[in-house]
């Protein structure tokens, strides 16, 4: 089982946030974990964007109630009494790379998972990046990423997790096999359905079945097949239900494709991989899925301490 003890959740203080904030809070009370939630700031002034008022950031620096700017979020998900149980905390940072500072914090306060919000943005200016697939490229630890117009899992009033099927984006590299173990710790922990997806190159598959046996070697089909039931350890058929599927054509597209037609509720991804972390023109097939999943997304990556951890490098 993996351990997640602390929850960094940056957040911008709008409702768009709230999403992630619901998230982190729900996954903080089921892994006793503490929560710190983070605001970034320019540092050519408090104020970036229309997050919240110049005079509220004030304020809480004048009279020392930094806590307070993330507790209105907060008390959307929560009852009084779950509330005075959290741990957590509240930090501003004045930062104009929002997200290496986001990466930084994680490294500083040795965050287990990141929790944050990407935008859905026009193609144009996804081709620059985000915040989100910058965080994604560099953090320390883990990141999982919610989008405002997505299949919400977490229940807003209880708080309550109904999380039925992952979905592990598998290509036998060692980050795939990272996402794995994620993936199956939550797949454990709420009972619900894994799913295990590898993607063969294009035109792979396009002779008839009898052909997929030849005289000598072996299929790519069936060797794929093969590699991918042997990945999930034979424990886990003892507490959630597992699929295997290999398909073929562009990873990304064939991510997406299976999680809407299965309704998958999570999708976890390496940070890196032969078939799914290379980088083309437009962006990695992660930062794709990032963009367009209508699900959140897991994307795993190693924890690092904080002295091994590089901002120059992905």
């Amino acid at each position: 089982m993996t351990t997640i003890n602390t929850i960094l959740c940056p957040t911008d203080l709008t409702l768009n946030s709230d999403q992630a904030v619901g998230y982190a809070l729900a996954l903080g009370r089921v892994y006793e974990a503490k929560v710190i939630f983070c605001y970034c700031a320019g540092s050519g002034g408090l104020a970036t964007a229309a997050a919240i008022q110049k005079s509220e950031l004030e304020y809480a620096l004048t009279m020392g109630k930094i806590k307070e700017l993330f507790s209105g979020s907060m008390l959307h998900f929560l009852t009084p009494e779950s509330f005075a149980e959290l741990s957590w905390e509240g930090l501003l940072l004045k930062s104009d790379d929002v997200g290496e500072a986001i990466t930084a914090t994680a490294a500083e306060h040795a965050a287990d998972l990141i929790v944050m919000r990407s935008r859905r943005r026009p193609h144009r200016a996804a081709i620059l990046g985000s915040t989100a697939e910058s965080v994604c490229r560099t953090a320390p630890c883990p990141v999982f990423v919610t989008h405002t117009d997505e299949r919400d899992w977490v229940e807003r009033k209880t708080g309550e997790i109904s999380l039925r099927r992952v979905l592990v984006a598998y290509d036998f590299s060692d980050y795939s096999e990272l996402a794995l173990k994620y993936a199956l710790t939550f797949a454990q922990r709420y009972q619900a359905e894994l799913h295990l997806l590898h993607v063969l190159p294009p035109n792979t598959m396009n002779e008839p079945e009898v052909a997929w046996f030849p005289l000598s070697g072996e299929a790519s089909y069936h060797n794929a097949a093969r590699r991918l039931q042997k990945a999930v350890p034979s424990e886990a058929h003892l507490w959630c239900k597992v699929k295997s599927v290999v398909s073929e054509g562009s990873p990304y597209r064939e991510v997406l494709n299976y999680a809407e037609k299965n309704e998958i509720d999570m999708i976890s991804i390496g940070a890196h991989g032969a078939g799914f972390g290379m980088r083309a023109l437009f962006g990695s097939n992660v930062d794709r899925v990032l963009r367009q999943a209508r699900c959140p997304v897991l994307v795993a990556r190693p924890l690092k301490p904080h002295n091994s951890v590089s901002h120059n490098t992905p």
